[in-house]
């Protein structure tokens, strides 16, 4: 059986501990019951996604053309983005 060490914050872990006990009981091995079943339900999830996406071999050829339509320089676009956050923030 393997065996994979892994940093998860302390709140995720509290939480984690709380549901997988309440649902796999206080005894030995509930958690690694509840982490096999969430790796599975995750590698499930995202080997679904990468099906139906594919991977691609490049991904900056992937977005090419995609902001063709706009007319803006990148620089233009940056002081955009930094107007639009400020005013987010004071707003």
């Amino acid at each position: 059986m393997g065996s994979i060490k892994v940093y998860i914050s302390d709140d995720v872990e509290k939480r984690f501990r709380k549901v997988a006990m309440e649902l796999y009981g206080y005894g030995r091995g509930a958690l690694s019951i509840a982490a096999e079943k969430a790796f599975n339900e995750w590698i499930a999830r995202v080997s679904e996604a990468i099906e139906v996406i594919g991977l691609l071999d490049d991904p900056v050829e992937a977005i090419y053309g995609m902001l063709s339509h706009v007319k803006k320089s990148g620089v233009e676009l940056q002081h955009e983005a930094r107007r639009i956050r400020a005013e987010k923030s004071v707003g």
